[in-house]
């Protein structure tokens, strides 16, 4: 069983999971309660934030257990449950035939986000959440070394992840050449050593931005399949940007484009 704030852990796409503690469960219940399979808590508590959790869960019409204390600690592994569990379903990356068949469904210029070997969970959930806000029409990693739709990057994401589609590929760098040649998306790379900046470049097309891992930024061969490379401007003593902060910066700028056009 994964437990919170677990920094490792193994990607558990389409499989059962337990999440424990109001403030998850109430999360979980706003913004993604189709994946949740049932719900137990402690018939002994009374508080009322509890009795709130349990009104939004028979609102969503989820199965509603009452359990003793002991069954919640062993649910939950001994974690601070605060007499509330919930079962839920991790929800399953797409693959690249799902991807061809979202693409050729989308109405206007297609918003891509591309993450060439993002691998913390905290970051790839926080990219997910922002562009589902930004209306990104897919979200597109590799399916090696980078993180993958674990229990925290759902977590973070807060609900994000079971809205928008996330696929995984086994050559980013084909896949690239795939979006430029056959589907006509311009590529761009976000690169903290190159001169021209964001708000220099047109992002108002069919767009596909690509964002590198933490520290290291992009790989050579996604470089390489870039159109254009752009910068966020630095105007402080930082040199770089959190990834999932440069996200939104990149995402809302094409937002403001695409809206202006």
């Amino acid at each position: 069983m994964q437990q919170e704030g677990q920094e490792k852990e193994k990607v558990l796409s389409g499989e059962k999971r337990f999440i424990a503690g109001i403030h998850s469960v109430r999360t979980a219940l706003k913004h993604g309660s189709g994946g949740i399979l049932g719900l137990w808590y402690d018939a002994k508590r009374h508080d009322k934030r509890l009795k709130e959790v349990l009104v939004l869960a028979r609102k969503a019409g989820v199965p509603l257990h009452e359990v003793q204390r002991e069954e919640l600690d062993r649910m939950s592994a001994q974690s601070n449950h605060q007499g509330i569990v919930a079962q839920t379903l991790v929800p399953s990356a797409l693959g690249e035939e799902e991807l061809r068949n979202l693409l050729g469904h989308v109405d206007g210029p297609p918003l891509l986000l591309i993450l060439d070997g993002v691998q913390d969970p905290h970051n790839l959930g926080a990219c997910l959440r922002t562009a589902d806000a930004a209306g990104v029409h897919a979200v597109i990693a590799p399916k090696d070394r980078a993180v993958g739709l674990t229990p925290v990057a759902c977590k973070v994401a807060s609900g994000a992840a079971e809205k928008i589609p996330f696929v995984q590929v086994t050559n980013l760098a084909r896949t690239l050449r795939w979006l430029r040649e056959e589907k006509n998306i311009w590529t761009v790379g976000a690169a903290g050593e190159v001169d021209s900046t964001l708000y220099q470049a047109d992002l108002s097309g069919p767009l596909a931005v690509i964002m590198g891992a933490e520290e290291k930024g992009m790989r050579r061969l996604t470089r390489d399949q870039c159109d254009s490379l752009i910068s966020i401007p630095m105007f402080g003593t930082v040199e770089s940007l959190n990834v999932s902060v440069a996200t939104g910066i990149v995402l809302f700028e094409a937002v403001r484009q695409r809206k202006a056009s």
